[in-house]
């Protein structure tokens, strides 16, 4: 269970993250996201200034290619020392093996081999559109479910998910296994492109192991307070 929410830092820039990271105390030590956008507009040195100024990452790149080509960049994403980063589970569990087996490898004597998930649907995604554009016919819930169980094969550590899927892929995985899920709005917020979206505390008491959260806090005229008020709500669901 990771007790931070992890800040999606869906900026176009360092510059707009500083900006951004200069509302928070200097001793608050976060947990952020990584996504594709910033990562390939600054590189790998993104990752390391943020670990220099003392906050975990989840390096969310959703690698998805043949097993060889992810085995490979899994092995130089290592060298990053980033706490969490993913692959997207339709590339197979001979992919997912592989891209654990490069982490591992890639991992220098002494550090901790980055947790890997693998991406189930996307909560942009719903159950007609997985239907008729993937031509996946069972329902979302069974697709979501069948994934995780091929990554959990696969000895990957969890998965991404919307939190509405946390419980049947509790029931359905081992008790480590984890749910990290996106699309965390709290109550009264705009659900923007997120499709299958919940609370922080409903997040939590359904089964989810980490939350993401971005736009919520991220455009907030008070993002520390935003964060503190989330950060209780997931905390307290709980007790």
């Amino acid at each position: 269970m990771i007790e931070r929410p992890i800040i999606a830092l869906d900026f176009p820039s360092k510059k707009e993250i500083e900006l951004f990271l200069e509302k928070f105390p200097k001793t608050e030590k976060l947990f952020v996201k990584v996504g594709m956008e910033i990562f390939y507009q600054e590189g790998p040195e993104i990752v390391s200034w943020l670990k220099e100024l003392g906050h975990d990452i989840f390096l969310d790149l959703k690698l998805h290619d043949i097993p060889n080509t992810v085995e490979r960049a899994m092995a130089r994403l290592a060298n990053l020392g980033v706490a969490i980063t993913n692959v997207h589970a339709a590339g197979g569990i001979e992919m997912m093996t592989a891209a654990k087996r490069g982490l591992q490898n890639g991992t220098k004597e002494g550090q901790n081999v980055p947790l890997l998930i693998a991406v189930t649907q996307l909560t942009s995604t719903c159950e007609e559109q997985m239907q008729q554009e993937q031509l996946i016919s069972v329902s979302l819930e069974e697709s979501v479910r069948h994934y995780a169980q091929c990554a959990e094969k696969a000895g990957l550590d969890g998965v991404v998910c919307s939190a509405q899927e946390a419980a049947a892929i509790k029931g359905a995985t081992n008790s480590e296994f984890m749910c990290l899920t996106p699309g965390i709005r709290p109550a009264g917020s705009d659900a923007g492109d997120q499709k299958r979206i919940v609370t922080p505390a409903k997040a939590r008491q359904i089964g989810s192991s980490a939350i993401v959260v971005g736009r919520p806090i991220t455009q907030s005229a008070t993002p520390f307070d935003t964060y503190q008020e989330i950060k209780q709500a997931w905390k307290e669901a709980i007790q």
